[in-house]
Formats: structure tokens, sequence, C-alpha cells
């Protein structure tokens, strides 16, 4: 068995593992990255590229009803799901042979193995090449996630999916999908695979995102998207039982009720994946929910180790894995330290609207003894949305009354996903809104309607002089 020694040692190469290996190396750190299964893990294979791919596909075809009065004459577009993954297939390996390459040209070790704790400072690499040992001074816990399914459903190729299997395996055969889940998950593909040419059943056990942080405005915009695009969820739909023929699957409720498809995709969320990582040799503890527990610099309970992203949870996104790997290496490097604040990285929704959100929202403004201010502007009289036949959507600002902070943020409708970051400057609320409104932007553009939202606050509320400065 051959002995290796590095400054940082990551498991698991999602987001948070590479983004923690990269900012490693540049800083002159010897580092490594172990990866069990797939290079560049859920994310780029299984989760936020692939899909996002699907939902611009999925935009151009719903898009395509207002080509006729632009002036673009043609036959209606439809949707193929197969054509579809071959796309988004075609991507990822696009992005995962460029992620490689600039690993490698970073002077980063890469091991394709199992990696798994025999201390707190070794780490035993199990792999096709045979065992490594791995001495280490940092160790970061990247592992992501797996996804989670319900009591009693156990998932069978072709028939019974899990995102992860659809990504891996491509898309089965037939088109009535059964599509199960209201968390972000399921409200995405039920978007898609609609608009790729699929008849989804979309059984949910309560409302599409109740669980989310997401304001009743901007939920309610989404349900109505869906219910114009004839996408409606079945609420109280808790699965009790599956049968699986060679004809197809039928899912039956607690009540006995029958939902017949021809295959089923789970969209039942995920829970950390820590196994096989030897914990039991170190001084890492798990908490009841099985994510890695750390303090609020990400060090678990054994120094030297830390855990991001998804093992961490309990927001599970790539934006706060990335976010997370930022603050370890920072930490691991400087002697002013960062704390991870989770509100405070961007959270998003691509579905039949757009939803992106960061910060408190009402309820947790007024909890913390806040009294906010709300600043509005709607999409519906923007030039640019106007022009994009999309005027669907809003910015809504959150202020304290007082002192003018931004205490969160909203955005709802097409790009909201690139305009959060915004919103999204460092830790500094304090003067985020009088940069907003000293932003110059380009005109026509949705970016103008977050200056409008912030010169309504401070008009609405009095707070000219917290926002625009003191008058002379």
């Amino acid at each position: 068995m051959s002995t290796d020694n590095y400054d940082v040692t990551i498991i698991g190469s999602g987001p948070g593992g590479y983004r923690a290996a990269v900012l490693a190396a540049l800083r002159g750190k010897r580092t490594a990255i172990i990866e069990r299964k797939t290079w560049g893990g859920t994310c780029l294979n299984r989760g936020c590229v692939p899909k996002k791919d699907w939902h611009e596909t999925a935009k151009w075809i719903e898009q395509s009803r207002h080509f006729q009065k632009r002036g673009v004459i043609g036959p209606v577009l439809r949707g193929n799901m197969a054509q579809a993954w071959q796309h988004q297939h075609d991507v990822v390996e696009t992005v995962r042979g460029s992620y490689l390459d600039y690993l490698k040209r970073l002077g980063i070790h890469l091991y394709d193995g199992t990696g798994s704790f025999l201390d707190a400072r070794r780490i035993a690499v199990e792999g096709v090449g045979g065992l490594v040992e791995i001495h280490t001074e940092t160790s970061i816990i990247a592992t992501g996630s797996a996804p989670s399914l319900p009591r009693g459903i156990v998932p069978a190729a072709g028939k019974v999916l899990t995102s992860d299997m659809l990504y891996d395996n491509g898309v089965p055969h037939g088109d009535r999908v059964i599509l199960v889940g209201g968390g972000v998950i399921g409200t995405e593909f039920a978007y898609i695979f609609t608009q790729l040419g699929k008849q989804v059943e979309w059984l949910v056990h309560s409302t599409p995102l109740a669980h989310t942080r997401y304001s009743p405005q901007a939920r309610d915009i989404l349900h109505a998207a869906l219910a114009g695009l004839g996408i409606h969820p079945q609420s109280g739909f808790r699965i009790h039982r599956m049968e699986t023929t060679t004809e197809g699957v039928t899912v039956f409720d607690d009540q006995g009720k029958p939902i017949h498809g021809d295959w089923v995709l789970l969209a039942t969320g995920r829970h950390a994946y820590t196994e096989g990582l030897g914990l039991e040799n170190t001084r890492i503890t798990l908490d009841d929910h099985g994510f890695v527990q750390t303090d609020a610099a990400l060090e678990t309970g054994e120094p030297g180790i830390y855990a991001i992203g998804d093992a961490v949870g309990p927001i599970m996104n790539a934006n706060q894995a990335l976010n997370d790997a930022r603050i370890v290496i920072h930490n691991l490097l400087s002697t002013e330290k960062q704390e991870r604040d989770p509100l405070w990285v961007p959270e998003l929704v691509y579905s039949a609207v757009e939803l992106a959100r960061i910060g408190m929202d009402d309820e947790a403004a007024e909890d913390a003894g806040f009294e906010p201010a709300v600043g509005f502007a709607a999409f519906e009289t923007s030039p640019r949305a106007l022009g994009q036949d999309d005027g669907v959507g809003f910015v809504r600002l959150l202020a304290d009354m007082d002192s003018g902070e931004l205490l969160g943020g909203e955005i709802v409708g097409r790009d909201a996903g690139e305009l959060i970051h915004l919103l999204a400057n460092g830790g500094d609320h304090d003067g985020m809104l009088r940069r907003i409104v000293e932003t110059r932007t380009n005109h026509p553009s949705r970016a103008e309607e977050l200056v409008n939202a912030t010169e309504t606050l401070a008009a609405r509320w009095g707070l000219e002089e917290q926002i625009f400065g003191p008058s002379d």
C-alpha cells in the first residue's frame, strides 16, 4: 500500500468539493480530491446542470406559442424527451471534461475510489488501482446526498425511478408519467416533463413548495402559470404501495385509489450521504437527520476535518455547497474567521416561472425583531419584459423600517436566477439598497425593476435619507 501526503484532502467531487479543491490549489496548498462514482457529483451529472438544460428547452417550447405574432412563421414546436436527454448528456460530458482538465492543470491529485477515515489525519482510498493511504493536514467531507424514497417503495429499472436513475440511464419508454413529490425537484419536473411531451400525473401530499420560504404571492403566480399549461397537482395523495407489470406501474394511495402510468419518477427528497466514511474512527457525529454536525465555521467535532454542502444540510443545493467551500478555505488561510449564513445564499426554482429568493422572509424578519418595510415592482410594465412576451412576476424587497437595512428579497419571473445575484453581494446589508439605487443599469432591462422597487420602498416608508442619503 502506497502513502501520499497532502495539505488538503476532499472526499467528494460535486460543486462544493470541486470548489474547495480549486480554491485550495490556487492558494498554494497541495490538494487531493477523492470521488467514488462520477466526477462532478450530483449537480453536474444528475441535478442542476442537466435540469437547467432541460428547463431551457422547455421554455423554448412554451415561448413558441408567441412566435407567430412576432413574425416567426412555421410549424408548432413539440418536445422529444429522449432527444432532450441526449442534449443534456452531451452538455454534461463537455462540462465534465473541462472540469477535470482544470483540476489537473492546477496540480490537484485525483483519486478514483472510496475514501474512508482511518483516523483524524489518515484516509484510506480503495479503488481500481488498489489501496492508497493518504496523510492529510485538513480534510473536507463533501459527499453530497442520495435520493430519499417513501417507506416500502423500491426503485425498478425503467419503471420506478429516482432522478439519479433518470439521468444515469435515460428516459424509459412510455409517455404516461406518474410524478411523485411537491418539493423543488417535483415542481421543476412537472413543468419540464409536460413541455417535453409527457402526460404527467403529479401526486403531492401537500401544496407544492408549501414548506419553502417563498412568499404566498410567489407561489400563487407559479401555481397559476402551471395551471395555465394544464399542470395540476393532486394534493393529499400519500403513497401506500405500487404494482409494477410489463405494461406499466400502478400507484395506490392509503385509501386504495389507483393511478396508472408507464413509469414513475420519485422526487421525494434527498438525504445526506455519509455511508462508508469511517466516521466511527473520528470524533465526528451526525444529528438526528443524518447530517454531519459542525460549528458555524463548518468544522466538525474532529479538529481539522470540515464538512460542507448536502452532507451538512438542512438546505441542500449547489449554491450552498459552493459558498460553504469558500468559507472553509478562507478560514483555513485567514485569522479572520467567517461563519455560515445559509439565509444569504440564493435559493432557486426553475419551473413554469423562475423563483429566486435570498435573506429573510416576512415572518423571519418579524421574529428577529424587525419591522419590515416592503418595496415592490412588477414586470408587467417593464419594457424589456413586454418585449419578451413575458411580463409575469415581480421584485419584492424587505428592509428594516428604521435603518433601511436590506432584510431579504424575492424575484419572480424570467431571469430571476441571474438577477438575484444583485442582492447577494457579501455580508454588508446596511448599504445594499443605497448601492442598488446608485446602480447604472442598461435600458431596457429587467434589472431596472430592482431600482424601481428600492425607490418605491424609500418613498412609501419614509426611508429616503437611509437609502438616497441626506438631503443638502
